[in-house]
Formats: C-alpha cells, structure tokens, sequence
C-alpha cells in the first residue's frame, strides 16, 4: 500500500506494507461485513429503519470508504512526496473517517454479529464494575480527549514521525490510533443517543480537544525553520511544514467550531420545546398560556 511505505523503500518494506495492506483489507471487509450482519439482524427484529437508522449504515460505509480514501490512491501519493500530503491523510482520519464510524454508532450491530460465546462475554464484560465506570459518556468522552491530544502531539514530534516514514508497521500503527482515538472522540457526540454527553459537556469537550490541535498546527506554522528532517519534506521544506500546519489547524477549528455551534442549537431549540419560559424574553414569557398552578410573571 502507497501510504505505508517508507522513504526510500527496499524490497522488504515492499513486502511489509503489501502485507499490510492485506491486513488492511481484510479488518476493514470484517467490519462491513459484520456490522451488515448486525443491521440485518436489527432491521429483521425490529422493523426496517428501526433502532437502527439507515443515514447511521450509510455513515459507518463511508467511514470504511474514507479509511481506504486515506491509505490507498492519489491521496497516499501525495503524502509520499510532502509533509502536508501526510498531513491530508492525518485530518482525513481524524475529521472524516473517525467521525462518521462514531455516527455509525457500531456497538449494537457488532455485538449482534459475533457468535453467542464471544456475545456472552462481552455482556459480562460490560458488566463488570470498572467497565460500566469508563463507559458513562462523561468519563468515557473526557478520555478520549485526552488520549488524542496525546496522540496528535506525539506522532507529530520529528522522532516518531520519522521512525513513521521509515517503517511501514510504524506508519500502520500511526494511522490506527489516529482513526482509533477520533473514532472514541467522537462516539459519546454523534452515537446512539442513550450514550451521548450532555450537550454542554460536549461543547466543552470540543473546545477543549481543539485547542491543543490549534497550537500545534500554530507551531507548525509559525516555526522559522524546519522542525523535521529535509529527507521527509518536500520541495521547500520550510513551506511545506508551514502548509502542513495550516491544514492541521483551520480544518480542525472549523470542524470542531461547526460541531460544537450546532450541539449549541439544538440545546437551546431542546431547551425552548421542554421549558420555553427559560429560554424567552419577558415579552414572550408574558404571552404564554399559563400553567395549571402557575402564574406567568
């Protein structure tokens, strides 16, 4: 696969990411597969559509698409000639893939796929007291923050994303906890809604993991030198790290701006259909059908 092989390949590196592009494959036909059969099943169950909406199946199927968009084609060659080439590939799985997997809300249907042994002990892992603790949507949300700035910062740091470039197994694992942890970032905000935050939780959840990224697409940016290697840069190494930064930071503030803009609103819309009198002016207030037992002021 184009996108897992080094700088300067040999012909071992050739094998490792044929190899890895095979596993690849083979992950990602496992998911389709197996969450179709969990849908299926669903839908069987319950009625078409039900539970399970079908925009949340066509979500998880052009999550996988984006996942391969990623790995494979013009854009896994671009990324072999810059550094904001690879960085296209990085915000494609942290804005575009993780995300829409997380809207597949998966959890259900890929339960339901596994054989009744596998299914078992995952429902008394699930039960198990420490596990119940990490899944409450407000610990499990504020952890997948922290673990990707984790995440970001440190594959970004010229000594792993050096060891990335020349390795190809290096370079699959990069990729895998960059879709993984945006995949966790983003379940409790856009998954079944038995498991999401709290709306002003997830603003602040948002704002909270965009900043880190900010200030290292800033960096990025405004360094007056290269801060990687010449050999993993392009042309003009300095333009292209600055390019990169830029591609790092406005994509992800306005993603992360726009998600948390329209969790906002839909709050308030929410907000004014349970309680209007909290969310109106004193004008409007007034003009409200009272309550039994209340007095409008």
């Amino acid at each position: 696969m184009p996108a897992l092989t080094a700088t300067g390949p040999t012909g071992g590196d050739d094998v490792g990411a044929g190899l890895l592009a095979m596993l690849l494959a083979a992950t990602l036909a496992l998911l389709a597969a197996g969450y179709g059969r969990g849908a299926h099943e669903l839908w069987a169950r319950r009625g078409l559509g039900r539970v399970l909406p079908g925009w949340r199946v066509a979500a998880f199927g052009a999550g996988l698409l984006s996942v391969l968009a990623a790995q494979d084609g013009p854009l896994a060659a671009a990324a072999q000639r810059s550094f904001a080439g690879h960085m296209t590939q990085h915000m494609l799985l942290l804005l575009g893939a993780g995300p829409l997997l997380a809207a597949g809300a998966a959890g259900l249907p890929l339960t339901l796929a596994c054989p009744a042994a596998p299914r078992r002990w995952l429902a008394r892992l699930r039960a198990a007291g420490p596990v119940r603790w990490l899944r409450r949507p407000a610990v499990l949300a504020f952890t997948a923050g922290g673990i990707q700035t984790v995440v970001l910062w440190f594959w970004h740091l010229p000594g792993p994303y050096l060891a990335a470039e020349q390795q190809p197994v290096v370079h699959a694992v990069e990729h895998a906890c960059f879709l993984g942890s945006a995949w966790l970032l983003w379940a409790p905000l856009l998954g079944a809604p038995r498991h999401r935050l709290p709306a002003p939780a997830a603003v602040l959840l948002l704002i909270g993991t965009m900043l880190p990224a900010s200030a290292l697409g800033a960096v990025l940016t405004f360094a007056p030198r290269p801060i990687y290697p010449v050999a993993v840069l392009g042309p003009d190494p300095l333009a292209d790290q600055q390019l990169a930064g830029l591609l790092m930071w406005a994509p992800m503030d306005v993603a992360v701006l726009v998600a948390s803009l329209t969790v906002f609103l839909r709050w308030l819309v929410g907000l004014q259909r349970q309680r209007p009198e909290r969310v109106t002016s004193p004008e409007s207030r007034s003009r409200l059908p009272a309550r039994p037992g209340r007095v409008v002021p």
